[in-house]
């Protein structure tokens, strides 16, 4: 469709409201403010809350992308149109405002760039496509998936890649689409934060971290491989609050992000030394008997085993040496933080993507339950939680279609961290074949019996965000079909014969709630569906109706949905206790908050097999780690120099970025390198360079700067529409040391990369 016609997506993409509030939320870069415009007469009621003249629409909606906020959104719609969207004021959290990348969310139902339509691709990257109606499409895919079923006598060679683009609730019915099929390939794991979820697991018997809300009442804050102040502004105004109380605000990182910029003091600590640094901190807390001695004997065991391995292998002189940070001041750390009463360390996802990351956070897990800090307000080691995800599933689990039949004997099913289950397979002795998510491109080369024919891929972005971008070409090449759900035409949707349009957030009806801090959202559908575009759930209906149409009996999935509907079948009384609300409708009001403690294991409780902390895990020895928390060394050097792919401030992954709003003020990447090293390399200021090693190569323009360390290389991860810059040519898929004990399989070592550069 063109752009200059007169429809909803050009009324909205010039309106002046959104594109202003869009813009000043980039210039604000996430500063967290109410931005109204003066078009619409803003007025302010006496509860503070702004009020619009006009006659519009207000709708409830949720961010649902990988982020720690999870934002609860006030949609304003007029004639049928998003016009503009603010953060909700009734949660405390979002506060009325959005991040950088939220603002951007009304341009993208009304991106010129969107998929309107299905579309078959006549050889993959050619970008041959044409449109097809919903029918063709699914009959292909039908005829593809019953085709596979005849020739292996399972659907074992047709798989599900899919992860974390759109984490509402009743995106979950992807995976239940795949049960209704049959015992399918599932792709399983998480590459986010494994090795930590395994380390607070073997700690503490969890992962649970206080509300972020209670940072204000802590006295000392670390903030240690995080840089909130781009990844989760919304809880920057916590850790001001704390400093405008007294806290001291330390950041411990590799780079001088901005969070570090807004400390009081920040340490560039050499990369994948944290636990160097945490133990050395320990060790003179120990020797100066600066721990807490009374919290340590009534709520801990192995403690003394764990002192004794400090007096035998650590000084701070070691750790100095280790970490890059002088041991004077990890001698004041250490006493400053033993002394601050609560103190907190919040532990950043990108500290364990190491190969001894889960050892790091255990270390860091020691520090702070040694002094106490575990079980108090404006304490903990803070990481994440699943504590209000307890949700029916519903979308989920569904059933096999009888006679089904896949990899023979019981197998458990655990896959990313919200995965609630799959097939009954305590039930049946049939499973599904389950293959590790962060080595997609070697599984999908290495499987046979049956190899794997098809892959679908929903809320997903593989060739932009997984682990060696040439083993993946060389694993799609061996694939008969491979079907993408997408909103817009990123590099895998170009490597794929089919793809099938889906709606955004305003066009669907789910339910979104945070693994940070503790509220729960409503998303409402705002506007009606675009063009041809289907939520997940609707598509999965859609295939199930031609499968029976093809071969009765072949799909459970129920061929006809309501969205709301489904949506209401994820809530239970459960849920409805825990957020002090009567029905899923009061969330229409505004979202609402979980009615638990603001601290972390309060009852000093714990989910260990001891109901103690456990600073000797014999859980942890099982699972083929140290049962103490001791240093790992860090992965040694395959190349030159250490290669470090963050996320920038623009975008999560490989969304938002490609929107073109958003190109006016990130129009291209960089790669960042000091001027020391840029100097041994002749490498001048915005010289066109090459990033490279044994897997691939990047070219990029050179950018100097004085926050990355002299031998390291950073550039962000991220997906440009007209760009091809992929950090991922440079990323392989070394495993970290922790993360199959809960989510299946390991995590990945996705800031153990080293590579070279050169001017081109």
């Amino acid at each position: 469709m063109s752009t200059t016609e007169n429809t909803p997506e050009t009324q909205a993409g010039i309106c002046p409201l959104t594109r202003r509030r869009f813009m000043k939320g980039l210039l604000a870069a996430g500063v967290l403010a109410n931005l109204p415009c003066g078009l619409l007469r803003p007025t302010r009621t006496e509860a503070g809350e702004i009020v619009y003249a006009g006659d519009y629409e207000i709708f409830r909606n949720a961010c649902p992308r990988n982020c720690y906020d999870t934002c609860s959104i006030k949609t304003y719609v007029k004639d049928g149109v998003v016009q503009f969207i603010e953060g909700a004021t009734e949660s405390t959290f979002t506060r009325g405002g959005l991040c950088v990348k939220g603002y951007g969310y009304t341009r993208r139902p009304y991106s010129p760039d969107r998929i309107k339509y299905p579309m078959v691709q006549e050889g993959r990257g050619t970008g041959n496509w044409r449109r097809v109606s919903w029918d063709e499409a699914m009959d292909r895919i039908a005829k593809k998936i019953l085709q596979i079923q005849e020739k292996d006598g399972n659907l074992l060679g047709l798989a599900l890649s899919k992860y974390s683009g759109n984490f509402g609730i009743t995106n979950y019915g992807i995976e239940g689409m795949m049960s209704s099929l049959g015992y399918t390939t599932r792709l399983t794991g998480t590459p986010c934060w494994p090795a930590g979820i395994d380390a607070q697991n073997f700690d503490m018997g969890d992962m649970w971290c206080n509300d972020p809300e209670d940072m204000v009442h802590a006295r000392y804050v670390i903030l240690w491989g995080g840089n909130a102040a781009w990844n989760s502004v919304h809880s920057v105004k916590y850790v001001y609050e704390a400093k405008r109380r007294g806290a001291k605000i330390v950041v411990i990182d590799p780079i001088m992000t901005q969070m570090a910029a807004k400390a009081d003091e920040y340490w560039q600590i050499r990369t994948s030394t944290d636990g160097a640094l945490a133990l050395g901190m320990a060790r003179h807390i120990l020797d100066n008997k600066l721990y807490d001695r009374d919290w340590v004997m009534a709520n801990s065991v192995g403690f003394e085993e764990f002192a004794s391995y400090l007096r035998e292998n650590v000084t701070v002189e070691w750790a100095a040496k280790e970490s890059g940070v002088p041991a004077t001041n990890i001698i004041e750390m250490a006493e400053e933080f033993a002394t601050a009463k609560p103190a907190t360390i919040w532990i950043g996802y990108g500290l364990q993507r190491h190969v001894n990351g889960g050892a790091a956070v255990r270390a860091i897990d020691a520090l702070v339950a040694m002094t106490g800090n575990v079980g108090k307000v404006g304490g903990g080691a803070r990481y994440g939680h699943l504590r209000t995800w307890g949700f029916n599933y519903h979308a989920l689990l569904q059933k096999q279609p009888e006679g089904a039949k896949g990899v023979p004997g019981k197998a458990e099913v655990k896959g990313d961290f919200h995965f609630a289950g799959g097939n009954d397979a305590a039930a049946v002795s049939y499973s599904d074949r389950i293959l590790n998510i962060n080595k997609t491109a070697q599984v999908i080369l290495d499987a046979n019996d049956p190899p794997i024919r098809m892959l679908w891929v929903a809320c997903k972005n593989p060739f932009s965000q997984d682990f060696d971008r040439n083993k993946m070409v060389k694993a799609f090449e061996k694939l008969e079909m491979v079907v993408t759900v997408d909103q817009f035409f990123n590099e895998t949707v170009n490597m794929s014969d089919i793809v099938l349009p889906v709606t955004t957030l305003f066009e669907e009806w789910t339910i979104n709630a945070s693994y940070w801090h503790y509220w729960l959202s409503i998303n409402e559908r705002a506007i009606q569906p675009m063009y041809e575009t289907k939520s997940d759930i609707q598509i999965a209906a859609t295939l199930s109706k031609k499968m029976n149409a093809l071969k009765p009996g072949s799909c459970t999935f129920p061929t006809e949905i309501d969205s709301k509907e489904w949506m209401t079948k994820e809530f239970n009384q459960g849920i409805y206790d825990l957020f002090g609300i009567k029905s899923w409708e009061d969330l229409k009001k505004g979202p609402a908050k979980a009615k638990m403690p603001s601290a972390a294991w309060h009852d000093l409780k714990f989910g260990t097999p001891s109901g103690k902390y456990e600073f000797k895990s014999e859980l942890a020895a099982e699972w083929g780690n140290k049962a103490l928390p001791e240093y790992v060394a860090p992965r040694e050097k395959t190349d030159k120099y250490r290669v470090l792919t963050p996320h920038t401030k623009f975008g999560l992954h490989s969304q938002f970025i490609n929107l073109d709003w958003s190109e006016e003020f990130n129009p291209k990447p960089f790669v960042y390198v000091h001027p020391q090293l840029a100097a041994e390399k002749n490498i001048k200021d915005g010289d066109t360079v090459r990033v490279f090693n044994s897997i691939g190569e990047v070219k990029t323009t050179a950018k100097l700067s004085t926050v990355v360390p002299s031998d390291a290389i950073l550039m962000y991860e991220a997906w440009f529409r007209n760009n091809p810059y992929n950090v991922q040519n440079v990323v392989d898929d070394t495993s970290s040391d922790m993360g199959a004990y809960k989510t299946g399989q390991p995590g990945v070592a996705i800031h153990d990369q080293f590579a070279d550069l050169a001017k081109v």
